[in-house]
C-alpha cells in the first residue's frame, strides 16, 4: 500500500517542490494538489488521504483554522515560512512542522515520523531513493522574478554579497536576494559545508585543501578561523 499524500499550498513553486519530493519516495503517492483550504476540503471528501502537507498562511482560510474544522484528519505535516505558527501547529497534534524553503533531508525526517506513527519502520534515505535519482535533489532560488531550479549536484560554491548571494554552478551563476544563512539552511549537511561567513562549498567539488582554503575549479575559497574546526572535521 502506498501512502496517499495531499499537497495544499497557494504557491505553485512550493507545491512543485513537495510534489517532486513525494515522487522521489516510492512508497508515497500524490493523491492531489490544492491551492487553498476550500479545494482541500472537497478533496478530502472525495478520496482517502493518509498524509496531508498543509501550508498555514493561505487566502480565505488559513491552514490551522482549516485543520480545526476536520473531524478525523489524516496525518498532517505543516509547511510555512513563518516560525511563529509552530506552537499552534503542535497544539493541533500535527506530525511535524517544516520551514520553507523545505530541504529534502528535513522532508524525509518528517515523513519518517509519519511512518513511525503509523507503525512502520523508519525509512533510510539511501534505501528510499532509486539509484538514478540520488543525485537529482534540488532547490529553488528566486532570481529574475522567477523561481529557478538548481540541482544540488551542480552547485560548486556559494558566495555572500551583503543582501544577495551568488550561486556558482557547473554551467552558470545565479544571483538571489537572500542571506547566506538562509541558503545554508536549505542545503544538506552531508553535501555542503560553510567555510567562511561569506562562503559555502560543495564537499564533492573540492579538489584540494589546506587549513586556510579549499580549491574548487579555478577558485580558492577561504576557510575562516571560526569555521576551521568544523571544516576540517567534515573533510577528514
Amino acid at each position: 500500500m502506498r501512502i496517499q499524500c495531499l499537497i495544499v499550498d497557494d504557491e505553485p513553486p512550493a507545491r512543485d517542490v513537495l510534489r517532486r519530493y513525494v515522487e522521489e519516495l516510492p512508497m508515497l503517492q500524490v493523491a492531489g494538489e490544492c491551492a487553498n483550504a476550500i479545494q482541500a476540503f472537497a478533496a478530502l471528501q472525495q478520496q482517502a488521504v493518509d498524509l496531508l502537507f498543509l501550508d498555514i498562511r493561505m487566502p480565505q482560510l488559513n491552514g490551522t483554522d482549516f485543520l480545526k474544522t476536520i473531524k478525523h484528519p489524516p496525518k498532517v505535516i505543516l509547511t510555512t515560512a513563518y516560525p511563529e505558527y509552530a506552537l499552534e501547529g503542535y497544539e493541533l497534534d500535527v506530525v511535524d512542522y517544516l520551514m520553507k524553503p523545505v530541504r529534502f533531508d528535513r522532508f524525509l525526517k518528517a515523513v519518517n515520523k509519519a511512518f513511525s506513527l503509523q507503525g512502520s519502520k523508519p525509512l533510510a534515505e539511501e534505501a528510499l531513493l532509486p539509484a538514478e535519482k540520488k543525485n537529482e535533489s534540488f532547490v529553488y532560488f528566486r532570481a529574475d522574478r522567477k523561481m529557478v531550479k538548481v540541482v544540488l549536484g551542480d552547485i560548486l560554491y556559494i558566495e555572500s554579497m551583503k543582501d544577495y548571494v551568488k550561486v556558482f554552478t557547473c554551467s552558470n551563476t545565479i544571483v538571489t536576494k537572500q542571506s547566506i544563512s538562509s541558503v545554508e539552511a536549505m542545503l544538506p549537511e552531508k553535501q555542503f559545508v560553510r567555510t567562511h561567513r561569506s562562503f559555502i562549498v560543495s564537499l564533492g567539488k573540492i579538489k584540494s585543501f589546506t587549513t586556510e582554503l579549499v580549491e574548487i575549479g579555478n577558485a580558492e575559497i577561504p576557510i575562516g578561523k571560526l569555521y576551521r574546526n568544523g571544516v576540517m572535521k567534515q573533510l577528514s
